[in-house]
């Protein structure tokens, strides 16, 4: 493992393609290979270390899950609740007119209805609806709100479709707390485990690590508003400055920051059964098939509360067991845990979108299992 793993690492680097990088995998909880390389600011010079801050985009949404979990288990919510009863501003129709109940549960698998848009952030201003990763001065009513002229994509229940579900779950988590969004996380997740770092603001704007979006022959350094397309054709808005910004609401679907330490002890939570932040069996419920037979874009996988499941390795061309939960973030993170196998793997790097979407996380993953 960890001679591929250096290989693969090595090779990105001497590319370009990836700017800075810390890699590290747990053993059943155990650490068994552990690397910071590259810069965090290449401009400045500044190397990569095992403490640097960097923006975790979608890496927010497991978090959130769990913080929304734990409130179930203690009775403060259930996956059954409509959402519009806790935030009655937020009724989106279908495309007959009809409003239909979107639960805790859609808004965790990604079956609601709702689904990320380019088109949404493309509207007149006053109707825009921003999805996560570019600037707003909004709050989650005043954002999301907008939706209710704009039907579901689908009926709940009947489809999956990525969205910012995760950020509407953000809305019902802080109206039910009674506070922000970051006190329910740090109260029943990142409190609890320790993690210092992971926050909707940045705690330590020394070690925050500058973010590249790609391009030849080098990726660039992210001005305050950066466009790409991601592979299925999306173009996404990035801002990096976003998190600097107190006024715009706190997104679940995009919007931490954190350290690869303070995520991989998340990652080691899960894999281990909740170590008394969840209990055993939500834990397994969250990394096992939440969707039945509803079909998604990935071949070979399904979903849970966590992240994306695979159902069948073949199909999924992965050496990942059946079971094994996976998941990334834009800005360029990735993630799997495969319990069958004991292993726990998380690469973070700060290039979007080569570190998330691109061959570097495939290729990691395949060293990781010596192949």
């Amino acid at each position: 493992m960890e001679q591929g793993l250096n290989k693969v690492i090595d090779l990105a680097l001497e590319s370009g393609k990836i700017t800075g990088v810390v890699m590290l995998v747990h053993r059943n909880g155990e650490p068994v290979y552990r690397r910071a390389a590259g810069l965090a600011d290449r401009e400045a010079g500044i190397p990569v270390a095992f403490d640097t801050i960097f923006r975790m985009a979608s890496v927010t949404k497991p978090i959130v899950a769990a913080t929304a979990l734990a409130m179930v288990e203690r009775g403060l919510i259930a996956l059954t609740d409509p959402v519009a009863s806790h935030l009655p501003w937020f009724r989106p129709p279908l495309a007959d007119g009809t409003v239909p109940d979107i639960s805790i549960h859609h808004l965790l698998t990604h079956t609601s209805g709702l689904m990320y848009n380019p088109m949404l952030e493309q509207l007149p201003e006053d109707l825009r609806i921003t999805q996560g990763i570019s600037d707003t001065n909004l709050d989650f009513e005043a954002n999301f709100g907008r939706h209710n002229s704009i039907p579901l994509a689908f009926p709940p229940g009947t489809q999956w479709a990525y969205s910012f579900a995760t950020d509407i779950l953000g809305a019902v988590i802080a109206a039910v707390h009674g506070g922000t969004l970051e006190e329910a996380v740090v109260k029943y997740v990142a409190g609890p485990l320790g993690m210092k770092d992971t926050r909707f603001h940045v705690t330590d704007p020394n070690r925050l690590a500058v973010p590249y979006g790609d391009a030849i022959p080098v990726p660039v350094r992210m001005p305050e508003t950066w466009a790409a397309e991601d592979p299925e054709g999306w173009t996404l808005t990035f801002s990096p400055g976003r998190i600097f910004n107190p006024k715009a609401f706190q997104s679940g679907g995009g919007g931490m920051v954190g350290t690869p330490g303070d995520i991989m002890t998340f990652l080691d939570m899960l894999a281990a059964g909740g170590k008394g932040v969840l209990k055993p069996e939500t834990i397994d419920a969250g990394l096992s098939n939440q969707i039945g037979d509803i079909k998604r874009d990935e071949p070979g996988m399904t979903f849970g509360y966590f992240g994306a499941v695979v159902a069948d390795k073949k199909l999924a061309l992965t050496p990942q067991s059946v079971g094994a939960v996976r998941w990334g973030g834009v800005y360029g993170l990735d993630w799997f845990i495969d319990r069958d196998a004991g292993l726990t793997s998380l690469v973070v790097t700060n290039n979007a979108l080569e570190g998330c979407t691109g061959l570097f996380p495939q290729d990691i993953r395949d060293a990781v299992y010596g192949l």
